[in-house]
């Protein structure tokens, strides 16, 4: 972090952008500041083009005066029912907004607006370090107004807010989120009392839309660590509302002196082992979800201790729901995730044995399209602490992904689906769609995927013929 003076401030917003944003102000005989994250992240060192200016007056009228002295290079839009404005000059888009004071009732997030001064826009905000305001008129170029000392906060790395935190979540509840994935993001620490107001008000979050929390999460999600932000949300109460599948795993049972491991840790440290390999948003929510059917499968077996049989499979069909509480896609994104998670032991149960062609053939088959990023989860899955058990599953993972590579150079696809599909069975023998039919192609799958015969007609048809006399079908 780098401490700049109200000249060096000046120096830094030597642009044309802001040149012109003081100037208009200055024609209109208002007050006007850069405010928000865009400050923040000046003394970060963080590059940003999202700009975010108050003025002590009508926003919509210094943005519109803006737009008239950058010309066509420029394009703005009017919010008037929510009195903001918003110019895009190349790459930056400026916001600008009246200052305001607002006041909420205790069953929603949206304020009572009123016009205000620069100090009652800044009591406003969310945290300290989001409090901060430089102004543009050319008399106070580069000052920073900063009535909470966020500049020491952010030396210090610190999460708090302005104003009392338990007024700050409770009027808006989203805060919490957002406390939370600012911390992750900045990898800053929650100041103590912050934080025991978030455990006090986590039963607030119940008025935020799920559209809202999923896109926190989300944010939270694209950080280099995101278990951070789970302890976080775990700590404080905040996950078992809004990801309750999730924190359920936070629980180690022990029985006859025999203990299962931490399962919440264990999905948080496959989560980030995923993330140093991928910045796939969704193979991520594979990774966090890949797990969520432990809870429901976990069973003791005085043989071999605790099991979790069919955990795949519980929490693939948990996935559906789990998306459409959080307003997230239930589309193909959903659809990938759901199969991630279902097919996620398959290739530790490969690697755990002698890694056979046969596996691998029904893995890619099943996978499809899908199987390096199944490949990437699955050795992300890999977290024992016993080096030589460790090292043995990535060995033999090694072997499984060279024969996944060996097989999409000879055209999987062609290779493993049988060249007799269901409308030709169907004709042959005249049926409709039915369990027959389904035996049939599944014969031949099988035979395929065994390799017991080639994928050609002549020796497919023999054996096709084979399995309808068993079957009384001829």
């Amino acid at each position: 972090m780098k401490i700049l003076t109200d000249e060096e401030l000046a120096e830094v917003l030597d642009r044309e952008i802001f040149r012109k944003i003081s100037t208009a102000a200055d024609k209109l005989g208002v007050e006007c500041y850069v405010v928000g994250g865009y400050v923040r992240d000046l003394f970060l060192e963080r590059p940003s083009n999202d700009i975010d200016v108050v003025v002590v007056g009508s926003g919509i009228e210094v943005a519109s005066e803006l737009k008239r002295m950058l010309g066509r290079k420029a394009r703005l839009s009017v919010f008037r029912n929510f009195g903001t404005a918003q110019v895009k000059f190349g790459d930056m888009e400026v916001e600008f907004v009246g200052a305001r004071r607002e006041s909420y009732s205790h069953d929603s997030r949206k304020p009572v607006v009123e016009d205000g001064t620069l100090e009652d826009d800044q009591n406003r905000r969310d945290f300290t370090i989001n409090a901060m305001a430089v102004c543009l008129n050319a008399g106070r170029y580069g000052e920073l107004v900063d009535p909470f000392d966020g500049i020491y906060d952010l030396e210090e790395r610190t999460i708090c807010t302005p104003l009392d935190p338990d007024i700050t979540f409770s009027d808006d509840p989203l805060r919490m989120m957002r406390c939370i994935r600012f911390a992750t993001q900045l990898n800053f620490m929650i100041e103590e009392e912050t934080f025991e107001a978030l455990e006090r008000n986590a039963d607030r979050i119940k008025i935020v839309s799920g559209e809202r929390i999923k896109d926190e999460l989300n944010k939270i999600m694209m950080t280099d660590t995101p278990s951070r932000g789970f302890v976080d949300l775990q700590r404080c109460g905040l996950l078992n509302i809004i990801l309750p599948e999730l924190a359920a795993l936070d629980i180690v049972e022990t029985k006859n002196g025999r203990s299962h491991k931490n399962n919440f840790y264990h999905t948080l440290e496959v989560l980030d082992n995923v993330c140093r390999r991928s910045d796939n948003l969704w193979l991520r929510w594979a990774a966090l979800m890949h797990d969520i059917g432990k809870t429901r499968g976990k069973r003791w077996d005085a043989a071999q201790g605790w099991t979790f049989h069919n955990h795949n499979f519980i929490g693939a069909k948990m996935v559906p729901q789990t998306f459409r509480r959080l307003a997230l896609p239930l589309d193909a994104k959903m659809k990938y995730v759901q199969k991630l998670v279902d097919l996620h032991m398959r290739p530790i149960v490969i690697a755990d044995e002698v890694v056979t062609d046969s596996a691998v053939r029904r893995l890619m088959n099943d996978a499809g399209d899908d199987i390096d990023d199944l490949m990437t989860l699955c050795e992300a899955d890999i977290t024992s602490k016993n080096q030589v058990r460790k090292k043995c599953f990535l060995e033999n993972f090694r072997v499984v992904r060279e024969k996944l590579a060996d097989l999409k150079e000879k055209d999987y696809k062609r290779m493993l689906q049988p060249c007799i599909d269901g409308n030709e069975i169907m004709e042959m023998f005249g049926l409709g769609p039915c369990r027959e039919v389904g035996a049939l192609k599944q014969a031949l799958k099988d035979a395929v995927l065994d390799n017991r015969v080639p994928n050609e007609r002549e020796p497919l048809m023999r054996l096709l013929m084979d399995k309808a006399r068993e079957m009384r079908l001829v």
